[in-house]
């Protein structure tokens, strides 16, 4: 029975290794492998889904130019002022560096002046960017006409930098009237804030009604990240939430395949764009009606968007949209305060009910500490703390296993040649010991999914990047640069093995050692605020092994490999 418990603790073991590849899977937006999810009920071809379709293909390309204005097509009473041409804003407030296109009037770059760069950590990061290596932009315009899009070229006005003691900044992008109307975008930045507040003005400064309809979108590339790991990896790509379906990711691959499946209409939600970290998100008011869409652009250029119609607006009348344009990082606090599942960008999978209390809880120590590095710590040390009873049953049951080990041993040996009556000395010892084989096992599987969602809130927290420790920990979302971590979570791994009884099991022997090897190379490559989480986990678990052994009369002993 010393082996049923070993084998199903590997079996333990093989399960939690399944249930994260099927989170990475989900991760990345997927499809699970071994536990997929229902699919999204198909979208009916109501008038409104129709419409939706119909007004995304109407979405001007990013990669278009609007159709030219003569002047046989200019209204009476309105002029245009030939020989515009686009020039680059730059903007900065305390914690962004922007770029704007006087071409639509749109975000063109993006730079988070307290976050460095991945690859280049001398360097602000960037996220929006309009380069030859990254193509991924804000836009806004309107259709349902020849009007004014995100490649209309229009008139800046107002500063470009906030000052000392200012707290807010304006910009102003106004275009020509084209058809009869005109668009004004106003952009609101403020101190300290990733979220941009945009309000759409457009006028009807023709003869005849006009029935436009506003659509904001994030145009990107396919491309991964620069810097992202090869050892882990986390989604890229657009997401739609509404109340009604929630939290949906699309794959771009989807897109490319029209496959994607999103709620298309929709009072209330959001349209993002998602990256490890960080996030790009259009905002509009719940009670706005609006149709949402992702389609593919051009060659590997994707857009996430939304639609809204304006009322009919007579000769001289102007009708007002307001927006939030955020784009930042992944902090979950400001997330929640912005709009109701905007934390959801943060993505914990299936695990959240329990990942997010977990981060609730680092949060509540970091707040006390100071310090992420020494929070985790704590925070592995209270789940130790909370699960002690459990891990006390099942060490107690791993310690009276230990101690006739050596009785079974010599009854394998003695019986090798009759299992059936090995077999039935083997549930006549337990019996007599009053063990009970499984009792090490239903305690420590109680606990996987905690530390899973733990692991989740580890590898997924912005809060992490530039966050110190102690010494050379200078990054916990960076690897260890000495790799001083990762080998001592390699020692506490195979310390917690060698104090294992050794399988009687030749094979059974080499995986106990084998696994635990292979399992820590991975970790070479991970995060320090992982491995550290890892290894508080590792060292707590051997002292408590080690306590209650002793207290049981099992003293502990080393068990090292045989690979003869």
């Amino acid at each position: 029975m010393n082996d049923i418990r070993r084998t199903i603790l590997w079996v333990i073991f093989g399960f939690s290794m399944v249930l994260l590849w099927d989170q990475w899977q989900g991760y990345n937006g997927r499809p699970a492998t071994f536990f997929p999810k229902p699919g999204a009920a198909a979208v009916v071809n109501t008038p409104a889904t129709a419409s939706s379709a119909q007004a995304s293909s109407a979405v001007p390309s990013a990669n278009t130019t609007a159709a030219p204005v003569t002047p046989g097509q200019v209204p009476s009473g309105a002029a245009a002022t030939p020989n515009l041409v686009s020039e680059k804003i730059e903007v900065v407030t305390d914690v962004l560096k922007l770029s704007f296109d006087t071409e639509g009037g749109n975000l063109t770059r993006s730079e988070f002046i307290k976050h460095n760069d991945f690859v280049d950590t001398s360097k602000p990061f960037v996220l929006l960017d309009q380069s030859s290596t990254r193509v991924y932009n804000a836009q806004t315009g309107l259709i349902g006409g020849n009007f004014p899009t995100h490649k209309s070229i229009m008139r800046f006005s107002g500063e470009k930098s906030l000052k000392d003691g200012q707290n807010e900044l304006t910009l102003r992008f106004e275009s020509e009237v084209m058809n009869g109307v005109k668009l004004v975008k106003t952009y609101t930045l403020q101190r300290g804030s990733y979220a941009i507040a945009v309000k759409h003005e457009v006028i009807n400064a023709g003869t005849t009604n006009v029935s436009p309809q506003l659509y904001l979108q994030l145009v990107r590339d396919g491309n991964k990240p620069a810097g992202e790991s090869s050892f882990y990896s986390t989604f890229t790509g657009p997401a739609v939430y509404t109340e009604a379906k929630k939290y949906h990711k699309v794959e771009f691959s989807d897109i490319e395949k029209n496959k994607a499946e999103i709620d298309k209409s929709s009072p209330n939600g959001y349209v993002a764009m998602v990256q490890h970290y960080f996030a790009t998100a259009w905002l509009l008011a719940d009670g706005i009606q609006r149709e949402n869409f992702v389609r593919k652009v051009d060659t590997n250029l994707y857009a996430v968007g939304m639609i809204t119609p304006l009322a009919e607006l007579a000769p001289g009348q102007s009708k007002t949209v307001s927006a939030q344009l955020f784009s930042g990082p992944q902090e979950e606090k400001v997330l929640e305060a912005l709009a109701p599942g905007l934390d959801l960008v943060k993505d914990y999978g299936w695990l959240a009910m329990l990942s997010k209390p977990l981060y609730w809880l680092l949060d509540k120590l970091f707040s006390f500490i100071q310090n992420w590095g020494w929070s985790i710590v704590a925070l592995v040390l209270l789940l130790k703390i909370a699960f002690y009873w459990l891990n006390a049953k099942a060490y107690a049951s791993m310690a009276k296993m230990k101690a006739i080990n050596p009785k079974i041993m010599e009854m394998r040996e003695r019986l090798k040649n009759d299992p059936q009556k090995m077999q039935q000395e083997m549930m006549k010892i337990y019996r007599e010991e009053k063990v009970n084989p499984m009792g090490g096992c239903f305690p420590i599987m109680i606990q996987i999914p905690v530390f899973i969602a733990l692991y989740w809130v580890l590898l997924s927290s912005v809060e992490m990047r530039n966050a110190p420790w102690i010494g050379w920990i200078h990054d916990l979302s960076a690897p260890d640069p000495f790799f001083i971590l990762p080998l001592v979570m390699t020692l506490t791994t195979l310390l917690q093995t060698a104090l294992n009884p050794a399988p009687p099991d030749p094979m059974q022997a080499k995986l106990m050692w084998i696994m635990p090897l292979v399992f820590s190379v991975m970790f070479f490559f991970f995060p320090a605020g992982l491995v550290l989480y890892w290894i508080t986990n590792n060292i707590l678990s051997i002292a408590q092994q080690w306590m209650i052994n002793t207290r049981m009369g099992v003293p502990p002993q080393f068990n090292l490999p045989k690979f003869k």
